[in-house]
């Protein structure tokens, strides 16, 4: 199936009669909105921490329960969400989640306690699953048209990665000149213009024969990604252990479950299945599928340790290195909207390979190159990798869509949006997971460390590198420096094996988008 040959006649719009074209880019710029929210959501709240764990008396284990509530939950909903859209309708579904993220938001900003902001953070998990899956599904349906509709889906995830650019540096300003709930508050003025104009603008769509809702299957989704998503971010913070692989195993017997429930739908009548699994039967679909989810993977876990080297061995703050960062992410940006005239020239397939391409460049300039003059050869890796992730990612969305039927719009949106969440997890807890594990087995301290300081600050400093930077700064400056010097030749060694193995990895991908993406034709 090719994406110039779906069309969009099984989806109900709100209205009759043909859109002005006007109206349908200003639906999609009210769109960016929510796309905005979440993005920003998803890393803004990292710099409030350190407030946060100050105000609220938080302990270690309710900080990280701050920080993973938001994507437990919104990863265990994505598809169930987005197949209730299909069912109820995507603008509708829209609506609900962006006044419930609002106000939920509004309400966590003033928490009083560490269980209250938790509770809140699960709060916007659950409507902000509402939103993602709904803006690319209304996307498909208003832009039926393949060649609008690509430079939408570019729009749409350029606003993506935009906010992502956002998050750290707005959050730090507002932690900074404000107080830490103003990173939740200010969620409220960035939806209200959809929620004032989008009733009139923005047309609703849905599955004209939806079949009644599923409950198991709506739970047994629950118990599929709940535990994988725990399991991956268990690894990430704590490495390999046995209730991460326990949990992460749980999870994929709830999905072989899940997938012989939503067959045994598809053969019955009545209840339909809430996940279209024959969709995967489709080469470019799965295909796409991938190509996303490696494109996320190799982009967080590139991330992962380039903000640890720009803090921890450039000794730079916070703020300036999101900053630092901020021109790779602009170029994600860029490469995302140049390729959707490419396509008329290139095989859609090819350009994804050579998105996949060059974030493998990206890999292989930190696997080989020399790290110890300063940030420019990683800042500059950086920049290849995200020119790859914008190209590789925009048009991986469109193909994703377009190889879906348009009253499944939503459920393939949420399928989409699973790969963002779990590629993202991936490259952190896989690659980080490398990555420590490396350097733990490179350190080697100076002899004399352990005598001038606790037996836990030793074991710290072996563990992470800011537990090592920590280490330094108790110790007088000829072992300071030696400590130092260790630490950062065992990050090294650590970041070269991990970007080796990324490399191979981005390959790989590269090469099965290329032959089997090879048969999609150019765009008209």
């Amino acid at each position: 199936m090719s994406i110039s040959s779906i069309t969009a006649a099984t989806s109900i719009p709100a209205a009759t009669g043909p859109r002005a074209p006007w109206r349908d880019w200003v639906a999609l710029a009210l769109l960016m909105f929510p796309v905005l929210l979440v993005a920003v959501d998803n890393t803004a709240l990292t710099f409030a921490l350190p407030a946060i764990a100050t105000s609220l008396s938080a302990s270690g284990v309710q900080l990280l329960w701050i920080v993973d509530a938001y994507p437990l939950v919104l990863a265990g909903l994505l598809v169930a969400m987005g197949s209730l859209g299909d069912r109820i309708g995507r603008r509708r579904l829209l609506f609900v989640g962006s006044a419930g993220f609002a106000a939920v938001s509004a309400a966590t900003a003033f928490a009083p306690s560490a269980e209250w902001l938790i509770a809140g953070r699960a709060g916007l998990g659950l409507f902000g699953a509402m939103l993602m899956p709904s803006t690319l599904s209304l996307i498909r349906n208003i832009f039926p048209q393949p060649n609008r509709r690509r430079l939408a889906v570019a729009i749409w995830a350029a606003g993506f990665s935009g906010g992502a650019a956002l998050g750290p540096i707005a959050g730090g300003w507002l932690v900074e000149h404000f107080w830490w709930g103003a990173v939740l508050l200010v969620a409220v003025p960035i939806i209200l213009p959809l929620l004032v104009l989008g009733p009139a603008l923005i047309p609703e769509s849905r599955d004209p024969n939806p079949g009644r809702v599923d409950v198991p299957s709506i739970v047994l989704s629950l118990l599929v990604m709940v535990p994988v998503v725990y399991g991956i971010k268990t690894l990430a913070t704590h490495g390999p252990a046995p209730e991460a692989f326990a949990s992460i195993g749980a999870g994929l017997l709830m999905g072989y479950v899940f997938i012989r429930r939503q067959r045994a739908l598809a053969r019955g009548e009545g209840t339909a299945p809430m996940l279209d699994v024959s969709l995967f039967g489709n080469r470019i679909f799965s295909t796409a599928i991938i190509a996303n989810v490696l494109a996320l993977f190799s982009f967080n876990g590139f991330i992962l340790f380039l903000a640890q080297h720009l803090q921890l061995v450039e000794g730079q703050s916070p703020s300036a290195s999101g900053v630092a960062m901020v021109p790779a992410l602009i170029a994600t940006v860029v490469a995302g909207l140049l390729v959707v005239p490419l396509v008329r020239k290139v095989r859609p397939g090819f350009v994804v390979a050579g998105g996949l391409l060059l974030s493998a460049a990206g890999y292989f300039l930190v696997a080989f190159g020399d790290h110890s003059h300063g940030p420019s050869l990683l800042l500059a890796a950086l920049l290849v990798l995200c020119l790859g992730v914008g190209a590789a990612e925009t048009i991986s969305n469109d193909l994703i869509l377009g190889a879906a039927p348009a009253d499944k719009s939503g459920a393939a949106a949420a399928i989409s949006e699973t790969g963002y969440e779990v590629g993202s997890l991936l490259g952190t807890a896989i690659l980080g997971s490398i990555l420590t594990a490396s350097y733990q087995g490179n350190l080697r301290l100076p002899e004399g460390v352990s005598g001038l300081v606790p037996a836990e600050a030793t074991s710290q400093a072996g563990e992470t590198l800011a537990g090592a930077v920590e280490l330094a700064h108790m110790l007088p400056a000829p072992l300071a420096e030696a400590v130092t010097a260790a630490a950062r030749t065992a990050f090294d060694s650590g970041v070269h094996v991990t970007a080796s193995i990324a490399l191979v990895l981005m390959t790989g991908a590269c090469v099965l988008a290329a032959i089997v993406l090879r048969t999609v034709p150019k765009a008209k």
